[in-house]
């Protein structure tokens, strides 16, 4: 059995990730999460407050910077203020990151100049809608994943040589002078514009840089009110008074009139240049920003407010948003838009909670450009400029440099930013691609394997992957060792393929029937599972859990140490694997004490493992297990008050939140209180299970209806009925246990306070799945009986595989055995409390339609013997009342049932399973 890292819990003693999971998961079904309180205006418009304000902060960090994205470009400075504009009504809109800002990206700033200069602002809008109508079309082939397939090292080496090559640029600007048309000009062409400097616009430039820098450090109580400024706005307005109050003479800001906005024209120019600048458009901004949606989910994901959900990003939606966005960018004479990691990080940092407070900063843009265009005008143009050089520095990352020396990627990151600056950015890219996959390829077949002895004991080393190409010198140093030595395998590497596999299988095996004895074990010389151990071969790290121990097995072992065996092995197992893993945690919950959220209430049937099904760890669960999960009503003759225990110090004493009773599929209580024979003596197992009379007496009683299981992989909304009548009387006293909670004082008046939940869950262990009970509000009303159907929904995996459902009956059919006696043979019981003598079977009474309409079966019908029926019974109509106490029922009381062939009961279980314990 493989060790796991159990949940982990915080500092205040509530349930960590795991436990919040479950608590999620055993919400009402009828209470969305994070949904808010339902209201009278139920279609009605709303927009958070917190929307509104991060929306203006946004506004005020995207207007300098698209202002200042455009000059970089070369485009009219109008075609920034049109892109943000789009970029956050028309993506914030259609795209699938909800947090996400998109608008003029400084990544594209290199390739938008280029192509700007080569062919025009009119084609460049044209290219621009292209490359939209290119998004569109790979959103529809729901390809945007595979952009996540790039190496970091060369997105983050793109956008570095992308820095480089603005603030080359841009420092020239920033002196006074004009940028050249390449990277490599503009380096060439420095210490000439340094000879040449403009005092006024190095000023201004110098103003902008001290304010962008200084700004975020202003220490105090003061600098955490003034920091909620934006900094780019902060340096922009600084530059501006300025300027205006020295009478400083540099180039501002100059926005012409709309009615001469240029609009895009037909392309013009060779047909493949146009493609390939449609094709880097498209690539550029698809990466930026689907690799942008992801950072922003991980932004969410971090945020410490849980009470407002976020839902993730649909990579495939956003392309096709960001497409639509480039589309009427491009046609109202727009820079090409991306999502831009700036502006999105403000936007959640801010505390946005939907996607109106990225539509928001549109519209503030679109009211700025028609308002404030005599306030835009004021701004110097060396300010801009000194912003978008700022920006383009801070591209080049010190963190992702750290990162990719980290993992030895600093040849890709390298190559790319080298390419990029250089060649170009698709070029730059393209070489990184090359690059990337040369490394890998080598560092598949760079494996060094050594062999060396230490006193009696072979050791062989293997450093790197295993594949194929390594298994001939893996062989030679295997068979090195002397037969019947030990040997110890140090692996160091997360691949091996099957080739190396099966060459360490076989060499082991060879070397152990010789005599010899091997350990295989990982560069920290902890020891792993091997890869062959002859009949004893599930003990892989990478097979599921299974009721195995791995190591010696009692039956190779002489009878004097065969008793405790699996035990000594297990604990020997948990000291040695998991609780190193475990050992801080427990010793944190030692000196805090245990705060679990909920008392779990489950039967002991060795196969319900409660913390797996629940994805729970130390200290999340207070779990009170016993035979058929039953609670005894207060003050029933039991003379065993563990159970009545247990809820009280739970519920007064740990104040836990909610209380969970967990009924399984094949559960044996349930089959022995069905098959009881009223004239068995009496043991302590027939005077426990008396508590579940209430249960039998309620799935018999003729104004309730039958429990369903509801959902899942096959079921329709309906549900299914359920497939005989053991698994009715499961489901049937998950219900009575819950009404039995009630009753116990403790959990009435926390009840009556609004501080506990009561919540029931069924598991059916064969196929693994997990139902849930809904509301009272959500339960199925039976129109013939008047009664409720207490529904079980079924839990939905995320992305998991679902079992076949195909020989469970969607509703089930009408079968008896042959031999069963008639229902009249049954003793009623009051439902209120336990009767002192076992009921043997059931009455058949009416239930719910099933989903195969009015001809679904309506009641199971259980023998009084000892066999156990192996589906319901069903009489062909509603019979009478079940008798008063005391009387007994004549067989012409109740209907005759249409006998079918019966199937038998252990036909649901594999043969492995045997008896239910």
């Amino acid at each position: 059995m493989t060790a796991c890292t159990p949940a982990r819990t915080s500092r205040t003693g509530q349930p960590g990730r795991s436990g919040r999971m479950f608590r999620a998961a055993v919400r009402p079904h009828s209470q969305k999460p994070h949904s808010p309180p339902p209201t009278g205006g139920g279609g009605r418009f709303r927009i958070a407050g917190a929307d509104v304000s991060a929306s203006i902060a946004v506004f005020l960090i995207a207007l300098p910077l698209s202002l200042g994205i455009a000059l970089a470009t070369g485009a009219p400075l109008q075609a920034g203020l049109v892109a943000a504009a789009v970029g956050g009504l028309v993506a914030g809109r259609l795209g699938g990151a909800p947090l996400q800002v998109s608008g003029p990206a400084a990544g594209l700033t290199l390739v938008t100049a280029e192509l700007i200069q080569r062919y025009g602002w009119r084609t460049t809008c044209a290219i621009t809608v292209l490359a939209g109508l290119a998004q569109l079309a790979l959103s529809a082939l729901r390809v945007a994943r595979t952009a996540l397939v790039v190496s970091p090292a060369i997105v983050h080496g793109m956008v570095a040589g992308i820095g480089v090559t603005i603030a080359l640029a841009q420092l020239h600007v920033v002196l006074g002078g004009t940028p050249q048309s390449s990277a490599v000009h503009n380096f060439l062409g420095l210490p000439a514009q340094l000879a040449d400097l403009h005092v006024a616009a190095v000023s201004v430039s110098a103003v902008t840089v001290v304010v962008l820098l200084a700004w975020p450090r202003l220490p105090g109580r003061a600098g955490r009110v003034l920091r909620k400024v934006p900094a780019a706005l902060t340096a922009v307005a600084a530059a501006t008074v300025l300027a205006i109050a020295a009478g400083i003479g540099v180039p501002r800001v100059d926005l012409p009139s709309w009615s001469s906005h240029a609009l895009p024209g037909l392309p013009e120019g060779p047909v493949l240049g146009i493609a390939l600048g449609v094709l880097t458009i498209t690539l550029v901004t698809s990466v930026q920003s689907l690799l942008s949606a992801v950072a922003v989910d991980k932004l969410v994901a971090a945020r410490k407010d849980t009470t407002v959900h976020v839902p993730r990003s649909n990579l495939d939606r956003e392309l096709a948003g960001q497409g639509a966005a480039n589309i009427v960018s491009g046609a109202l004479g727009g820079l090409p838009v991306a999502g831009v990691a700036v502006r999105s990080v403000a936007n959640v940092s801010a505390g946005a909670v939907s996607r109106h407070s990225t539509m928001l900063h549109g519209l503030w843009v679109v009211l700025a450009t028609l308002v404030l265009v005599p306030v835009l005008d004021l701004i110097p143009l060396p300010a801009l400029a000194a912003l978008v050089m700022v920006i383009g520095i801070q591209m080049v990352s010190i963190t992702h440099i750290r990162s990719v020396t980290r993992h030895r990627e600093v040849l890709v990151y390298a190559v790319t930013v080298s390419g990029v600056v250089l060649i170009g950015i698709l070029q730059g890219v393209a070489l990184g691609i090359v690059v990337a996959g040369a490394v890998a390829m080598h560092r598949l077949t760079r494996t060094r394997i050594t062999r060396e002895t230490k006193g009696d004991v072979e050791h062989i080393k293997v450093r790197g992957q295993l594949t194929f190409l390594a298994v001939p010198r893996l062989s030679r140093a295997l068979h090195q060792v002397p037969p019947g030595a030990s040997a110890v395998v140090e692996l160091d590497g997360s691949f091996m393929d099957h080739a190396a596999y099966e060459t360490l299988q076989d060499w082991q095996m060879s070397h152990v029937a010789r005599g010899g004895q091997v350990e295989m074990t990982g560069r920290t010389g902890v020891r792993i599972a091997e890869p062959g151990a002859g009949a004893h071969a599930c003990c892989r790290p990478w097979t599921p859990w299974r009721n195995h121990h791995c190591g010696e097995h009692p039956v190779a072992e002489p009878k004097r140490r065969m008793k405790g065996h699996q035990l000594a092995s297990g604990l020997s197992s948990f000291q040695r694997n998991t609780a190193p893993l475990v050992r801080e945690e427990l010793a944190r919950l030692a000196r805090e004490g245990q705060r679990p959220s909920q008392l779990f209430l489950t039967c002991a049937d060795s196969r319900l493992v409660t913390s797996m099904i629940t994805a729970s760890g130390p200290g999340d669960l207070f779990t009170v297990r016993n035979v058929g999960n039953l609670v005894p009503l207060p003050g029933a003759e039991s003379g065993d008050d563990s159970v009545a225990a247990a809820i009280e110090y739970a519920v007064d004493v740990l104040r836990v939140q909610s209380i969970t009773v967990c009924g399984h599929s094949d559960c044996g209580a349930m089959q022995t209180l069905l098959s009881s024979n009223p004239d068995a003596p009496e043991t302590p197992l027939r005077r426990w299970l008396r508590h579940g009379m209430p249960s039998l007496e309620r799935m018999r009683s003729a104004h309730r209806t039958w429990a369903r299981l509801s959902g899942g992989p096959t079921c329709d909304g309906a549900g299914r009925l359920p497939a005989d009548a053991a698994e009715q009387l499961c489901l049937t006293n998950v219900v009575q246990q819950l009404e039995h909670l009630k009753a116990h004082e403790a959990v009435a008046r926390r009840l009556a306070e609004g501080t506990l939940e009561l919540h029931g869950m069924y598991f059916h262990v064969g196929e693994a799945q997990a139902y849930l009970l809904a509301d009272t509000d959500s339960r199925v009303a039976d129109g013939r009986t008047g009664g409720e159907s207490a529904v079980f929904d079924w839990v939905a995996p995320s992305a998991q595989p679902v079992p076949s459902r195909s020989r469970y009956p969607s509703s089930p059919a009408p079968l008896t055995s042959p031999t069963s006696p008639p229902p009249s043979a049954l003793l009623p019981t009051t439902p209120s409390a336990p009767s002192p003598s076992p009921t043997s079977g059931l009455s058949p009474t009416p239930g719910p339609s099933g989903p195969s309409g009015p001809s679904a079966p309506s009641g199971p019908s259980v023998p009084s013997g000892p066999s156990v029926p192996s589906g319901p019974s069903v009489p062909s109509a509603p019979s009478a009342p079940s008798a008063p106490s005391g009387q007994s029922s004549t067989a012409a009381d109740a209907p005759s049932p249409t006998p079918v062939s019966p199937a038998p009961a252990a036909a649901r279980r594999s043969p492995k399973e045997g008896a239910p314990a």
